[in-house]
């Protein structure tokens, strides 16, 4: 792919972030990969049939819309299911389709997490109950520790190396965490341990499977067996909560949720933010999450990601003796690859597969040109609703629960309408969202506060001091 088709595609993401919002964008085109441009065809693939099926029924046009606008002769947009070896053919035409049938294999890993995979050692008389596919390479022997994933490995150990009958320390375990920053590895490294005792069961499913299960236990009215089997499981992992969708099954997965940790079982979830970000969920369900231990993965630093490097090259070395990198080409991918644990990974195999298909030496001009794609632009900061709250009750002198409370004082009044604004220009909530985290406000006094420092930025110099001021504390 040249750097211009990149180019092309980074420009149709931001064109599509613009047109469907932040929250939209993450769960549906996050995953959402170019594949080549040829002609007057656009080809893309994603990791699992239901993001296919979903996009294809609900998204065809916006995304054939936005390749329009950045190059006016796409006229056709194909996309298709990936594989470890991304060699699924297209599937013509972006047309609405039918969502996947009961018992077609879909993936769950986006293609540089998708390896041999084994089935999750539990069996149960419901398909989804025997668990989504597990890595045999993802165990904590092969987690690389590191200042930005202690406290997350440390939860995870007590959680696998628990009994049954042991009282439950945390519960819910909420790990949450970018893409490619080790979660899904976390929960893995849990259920392989965890089924390690025959008397514990300990279910994988991601978000994806327990939805697929649950729909097919309704329409084949097994439902009620569905749901003993799920609450009998002594540990059950829940991977990539964020594409949990659908009121009823939400409906469930609460109930499910409330009965395990009520039965003193143990419930760990990953997803790729914090509990009070999951929208999409039902209040109850985010205040259950944000009731437990909730663990941050923050981003990998560079020594960390030097572990990674020499982690991979190492197993690399166990079927490829001789394939060596020498510390000067790791230091420079730590130092210049710094996204997630995923580009590492796939920079040690593409160094691989160029030394072993050439019959090369790895030198640092050969991984410059291999890895140039790889070394992105640093993504601006991703500014909350709740930093913007934080910082603005902190140069007011007032809480937080001020800002969200129904007084009309004037030093409560001003930092409101500023926070609100803030939130208004900085992220791309909507008016009627940021009504609701502020105390439920209606969304018209959100646009007379948006409008009303709008004006007065523009002629009080004091004010607009204080909002740039604001700004850099919550970029920074």
């Amino acid at each position: 792919m040249s750097n211009m088709e990149q180019d092309h595609w980074t420009r149709v993401k931001g064109r599509l972030r613009s047109s469907v919002g932040e929250d939209v964008f993450s769960s549906w085109f996050a995953r959402m990969d170019l594949e080549a441009v040829q002609d007057d065809s656009v080809h893309l693939s994603v990791p699992t049939r239901f993001l296919k099926s979903w996009i294809q029924a609900h998204y065809a046009e916006r995304v054939l819309d936005a390749w329009k606008a950045e190059m006016p002769k796409v006229s056709r947009v194909d996309l298709s299911v990936r594989s470890a070896m991304r060699n699924v053919a297209p599937v013509r035409d972006m047309a609405p389709q039918a969502e996947p049938r009961r018992n077609e294999p879909t993936s769950n890993r986006p293609a540089a997490e998708l390896r041999s995979t084994a089935t999750a050692p539990v069996s149960a008389s419901h398909e989804a109950l025997g668990g989504s596919p597990l890595d045999p390479r993802l165990t904590f022997a092969s987690f690389v520790l590191g200042r930005a994933n202690t406290l997350a490995h440390a939860a995870a150990r007590q959680v696998a190396e628990g009994r049954r009958g042991d009282p439950v320390m945390f519960n819910p375990l909420y790990i949450h965490a970018g893409v490619g920053l080790g979660k899904t590895h976390l929960l893995q490294a849990i259920t392989w341990a965890g089924n390690s005792s025959p008397d514990r069961k300990v279910l994988y499913l991601t978000a994806e499977k327990f939805m697929y299960g649950f729909v097919a236990a309704l329409k084949t009215q097994t439902a009620l067996a569905f749901k003993e089997a799920l609450r009998g499981i002594d540990v059950l992992v829940i991977d990539d909560l964020q594409f949990l969708q659908g009121k009823t099954t939400q409906a469930e997965f609460c109930h499910t949720l409330n009965a395990l940790i009520d039965a003193g079982r143990q419930v760990v979830i990953a997803a790729d933010r914090p509990p009070s970000d999951l929208e999409s969920l039902d209040e109850r369900v985010r205040s259950r999450l944000a009731g437990g231990l909730v663990v941050e993965m923050s981003t990998l630093g560079e020594e960390l990601r030097l572990g990674i490097l020499k982690s991979r090259v190492a197993a690399a070395r166990v079927h490829h003796a001789s394939f060596d990198v020498p510390e000067a080409v790791l230091e420079y991918l730590a130092r210049s690859i710094t996204h997630n644990g995923r580009d590492l990974e796939g920079a040690i195999n593409r160094l691989l597969a160029h030394s072993k298909l050439n019959a090369t030496a790895v030198t640092l001009e050969m991984a410059e040109r291999e890895v140039r794609d790889l070394i992105r632009p640093m993504e601006p900061k991703r500014i909350k609703i709740e930093d913007i709250q934080r910082v603005v009750a902190r140069q007011y002198n007032v809480s937080r629960s001020d800002l969200l409370s129904s007084r009309r004082t004037a030093n409560v009044v001003r930092p409101r309408q500023v926070a609100m604004y803030l939130a208004k220009t900085l992220t791309l909530r909507s008016l009627p969202e940021i009504g609701r985290r502020f105390g439920g406000r209606d969304h018209t006094t959100v646009l007379h506060a948006v409008r009303k420092i709008e004006a007065l930025v523009g002629k009080d110099t004091t004010l607009q001091d204080e909002v740039e001021s604001l700004k850099r504390q919550l970029a920074e």
